[in-house]
C-alpha cells in the first residue's frame, strides 16, 4: 500500500452562522483600508461576493435579519415658563422631556448622567 503524500480536507454542506455583531465587526474591519474585502473575506472564510452584500446591507441600515433602522421623530418646543408654587421659571426651563413610542413620558433636568439615562430607557422599551 502506498503512503499518501498529501491529505486535503474539504468542508462540504456546512453553514456558519454569524451573529449580527459579527457581521458588522467584519464589515468594519473590510472598511478600514484600500483592498480589504478579499483579506477579510479570507480571514473568515467568506467569499468576497458576500462580504460585499454583507457591506451593500450595511450602508442600506439592513444588516440585521429583519431589522431595519428607524429613527424617532424629534420635536424641539420652545414654550414659555409657567410659574408654578414651588418651581421656578429656570427649574422649568432646564428640562428634558422625552416621549417613547409607547407614549410613555421621561421627564429629567439636563444634568442628568447620559449613561444612567440610557439604561433607563432601554429598559423602559425592553418592558
Amino acid at each position: 500500500m502506498p503512503k499518501v503524500s498529501r491529505m486535503e480536507v474539504i468542508q462540504t454542506g456546512s453553514r456558519r452562522r454569524w451573529t449580527l455583531e459579527e457581521k458588522r465587526r467584519i464589515v468594519a474591519e473590510s472598511e478600514s483600508g484600500p483592498r480589504q474585502v478579499s483579506a477579510t473575506a479570507r480571514r473568515y472564510g467568506l467569499s468576497p461576493a458576500h462580504l460585499f452584500n454583507w457591506r451593500r446591507l450595511a450602508r442600506e441600515g439592513r444588516l440585521g435579519a429583519g431589522e431595519l433602522a428607524t429613527f424617532a421623530q424629534a420635536v424641539i418646543a420652545c414654550e414659555p415658563a409657567v410659574e408654578h408654587a414651588g418651581s421656578t421659571a429656570t427649574a422649568e426651563r432646564n428640562r428634558i422631556e422625552i416621549i417613547l413610542a409607547d407614549g410613555v413620558r421621561v421627564v429629567v433636568d439636563q444634568g442628568v448622567d447620559a449613561g444612567a439615562l440610557a439604561r433607563v430607557i432601554g429598559a423602559l422599551e425592553r418592558r
